[in-house]
């Protein structure tokens, strides 16, 4: 699922996948700012420990 993300190629938000997809242009992008994505992992990241420690 796309999230809202700043593409700085086009200086606009726009919705794109975590492989760089911007649903708006229908194209890859490639200078975009994934901290969105980034967030997301680092959020995961603590869970799965806990759940290797049962």
């Amino acid at each position: 699922m796309p999230k809202w993300c700043f593409n700085y190629e086009s200086g606009e938000y726009e919705y794109i996948d975590r492989d760089g997809f911007s649903w708006d242009q229908g194209e890859y992008v490639y200078n975009w700012d994934d901290s969105e994505y980034q967030r997301e992992e680092e959020e995961e990241e603590p869970r799965k420990n806990e759940e290797d420690d049962w």
